[in-house]
């Protein structure tokens, strides 16, 4: 059987070949107003806010944290342990373990419109740049949105693990919508229901970062804001998130079990600009392995999304278009102007 052709270099397979040299491809080597070494402010860690989300003043803390920072991270979030430790589990042995061969029968179709599958590259970089990173995309609710050709048959218990995952972090979204919708004077469900309510979809991608023996000059992902409405991410104990604010670059400090949370794209156009999309990038390290499940929570391709009309009057006027989705997202994605 004739092995398949790779239409991309993997980044794994190139990190082996690298690991032993002190070079990268230039094609993985930033320019120097993005390199992490001289563009991170060393030695100051950021805490972002931490949550529980039980705390009785989860409204207001959830709510301010997404007005000044767009990101902080969940703590007493109700998924058990053993949940995320399965879930990062059968995503790691998708990477490491299954042959690559196999990794290759899920890959992305070239030219599709489908991000769903294995890949490497992702949006048009300037200069024909690429991200330290490989990948996996597919959805994991709603089930009429879910295409298992894109989840991995091994290991075993992959299928398993993500929808156990899929079932908890749904409480959780619930729980978060519910609180920017109140912090924003609104009813509990009107944030949801103005995101796609039962039909947001929840995408999973997996981010695999291999070493890199130039993490001072590589990033994992550029810098951007995410195109969904929240995204929930577990990380790996690998630190790696940086954070754009007040004109500098932060790591951030990881709490371990937490859920970290970003805002995107589309509730800071639900809520009018009042919840601000977190700008944040990804760095790599020389001889350990990051990795990182973002699940993006996003409206239906078809759903409009636009502020929401009680957040909207003379005083407020609307800061974004209403479009539909699948609209934002290929100017998005081809860098045109909303």
């Amino acid at each position: 059987m004739k092995t398949l052709t790779m239409e991309v270099a993997r980044v794994q397979a190139i990190a082996s070949i690298t690991k032993c040299m002190d070079t990268i491809p230039s094609e993985y080597i930033r320019s120097e107003n993005e390199q992490p070494a001289s563009t991170t402010l060393h030695g100051v860690v950021l805490q972002v806010p931490v949550i529980d989300i039980d705390d009785t003043n989860v409204v207001k803390l959830i709510s301010d944290a997404s007005k000044e920072w767009g990101i902080f991270q969940v703590i007493n979030h109700g998924i058990p342990d053993e949940v995320i430790a399965n879930l990062q589990k059968v995503g790691k042995e998708f990477f490491e373990v299954v042959p690559q061969e196999e990794k290759e029968v899920i890959a992305k179709t070239p030219g599709s419109q489908n991000i769903e599958g294995y890949g490497t590259s992702l949006q048009k970089e300037l200069e024909g740049k690429r991200g330290w990173v490989d990948h996996l995309f597919h959805k994991i609710w709603p089930p009429s949105a879910i295409n298992y050709r894109y989840w991995p048959k091994s290991p075993p218990s992959y299928r398993e693990a993500n929808e156990e995952y899929a079932k908890r972090l749904r409480e959780v979204a619930e729980k978060i919508f519910k609180s920017l919708s109140l912090g924003l004077g609104l009813e509990a469900h009107e944030m949801m229901e103005a995101a796609g309510g039962e039909e947001i979809v929840y995408l999973l991608k997996i981010n695999y970062y291999p070493p890199c023996p130039r993490p001072d000059l590589a990033l994992g992902v550029v810098a951007h804001t995410d195109m969904s409405h929240i995204t929930i991410l577990v990380p790996n104990e690998v630190q790696g998130l940086q954070v754009f604010k007040d004109d500098h670059w932060y790591d951030v400090k990881y709490i371990p079990n937490a859920l970290i949370i970003h805002i995107g794209d589309q509730v800071e156009i639900l809520s009018n600009g009042k919840y601000k999309s977190v700008y944040h990038r990804t760095t790599v390290t020389k001889d350990k392995t990051r990795m990182s499940w973002p699940v993006f929570l996003e409206p239906p391709s078809e759903h409009e999304v636009g502020p929401i009309p009680k957040l909207v009057n003379e005083a407020n006027p609307p800061k974004f278009k209403t479009k539909k989705y699948k609209d934002y997202v290929y100017c998005k994605l081809n860098k045109l102007p909303q």
